[in-house]
C-alpha cells in the first residue's frame, strides 16, 4: 500500500543518545546484537519545515551494528574526526574495530569519514556501484571541457569506488539487505531481524520521520514513483526505521495506525 499522511500518537521523540543502547537475541543463535544510532543527521534544507534553500550542513544518520564477531557501520556521513570521536562516545570502540562499512547510497553526504575505515569491508548495492561509476565515467569524458569539473576530484571519486564491494544478500545472520531503489538506482537498505520485531535502516528511501508520516519522498529523486512504492514497502516491512537524517522512530503500523 502507498503509505499515507497520518498523525503519530506517541511520536519517539527522545534522542537516541539519551536511550540505553539496543541488545536484540536473534532467532536460534541466543547472540546478542547491538543496533546502535553513532549521530543523527540532518538535511540542508528542510521541505517539510517549508525550508527552500540550504540553511545547514546535510549530513546522514549513522547507525552501528555489533556483534560477537562483526562491527558494521552504516553511512560514515561526519567528516573522520567528529565521527571517530562520536563512535568511541557512544560505543567504547576505535575506528580499526569496525569490520564493515555499509554505504545505502553514493551521495557524499553519506560517506564523509569514509576513508577513516581503511582496514573494514566497504559495502553497497551492486546496482548503485554501477550507477556511481556509470555516472563519474560520464563526468570525466567531459571533465576537461565543462566549467566547474575537477578532474582531480572525479578521480578521487573513482579511486574510492574501486574499494567498494558488492554487497552479499546477507552481510552477517539476521543483517540482509533490503534494496529501496528511487533515490538513486541503487538505494538499499538493511534489514535487522528480531525474534518479534525488525529494525530498517532505510537511508533515504525515508528521509525524516516527518516525511514519512505526510509520505513524501525527495522530490529531486532519480525516479519519484519507484521511491514512492521503496517507501510503502518500508511501511509493510518496518516495525522500527532509522531513515536517512533523523532520529530512529517506530513505524505507525506498529501501533495500528
Amino acid at each position: 500500500m502507498t503509505p499515507r499522511a497520518f498523525r503519530i500518537k506517541s511520536p519517539v521523540n527522545v534522542p537516541v543518545e539519551d536511550r540505553p543502547a539496543r541488545h536484540v537475541k536473534t532467532k536460534g543463535s541466543l547472540r546478542q546484537m547491538e543496533v546502535i544510532v553513532i549521530s543523527i543527521g540532518a538535511l540542508a534544507k528542510n521541505a517539510i519545515w517549508g525550508e527552500k534553500v540550504p540553511v545547514r550542513t546535510s549530513h546522514a544518520t549513522t547507525t552501528l551494528i555489533k556483534t560477537e564477531n562483526a562491527v558494521i557501520l552504516t553511512d560514515p556521513a561526519l567528516p573522520a574526526v567528529a565521527l571517530e570521536a562520536r563512535i568511541f562516545e557512544r560505543t567504547g570502540l576505535k575506528a580499526s574495530a569496525i569490520t564493515h562499512v555499509f554505504l545505502t547510497n553514493w551521495r557524499p553526504a553519506h560517506r564523509r569519514a569514509l576513508p577513516l575505515f581503511d582496514k573494514a569491508q566497504w559495502l553497497m548495492h551492486a546496482d548503485e556501484i554501477a550507477a556511481a561509476g556509470n555516472a563519474l565515467n560520464e563526468a570525466r569524458r567531459y571533465a576537461d571541457e565543462a566549467a566547474g569539473v575537477d578532474a582531480q576530484v572525479l578521480a578521487d571519486e573513482m579511486k574510492l569506488l574501486e574499494h567498494v564491494q558488492p554487497a552479499p544478500d546477507e552481510i552477517i545472520e539476521d543483517v540482509s539487505l533490503f534494496p529501496l531503489p528511487g533515490y538513486t538506482p541503487g538505494q538499499c537498505g538493511l534489514l535487522i531481524s528480531q525474534p518479534t520485531s525488525t529494525i530498517l535502516i532505510a537511508g533515504d528511501a525515508v528521509p525524516t520521520c516527518g516525511h514519512f508520516t505526510k509520505g513524501q519522498v525527495f522530490q529531486d529523486s532519480f525516479d519519484v514513483q519507484k521511491a514512492t512504492q521503496s517507501m510503502a514497502e518500508v511501511y509493510e516491512i518496518a516495525d522500527q526505521i532509522i531513515p536517512g537524517h533523523d532520529n530512529l522512530f517506530v513505524n505507525p503500523r506498529a501501533s495500528g495506525i
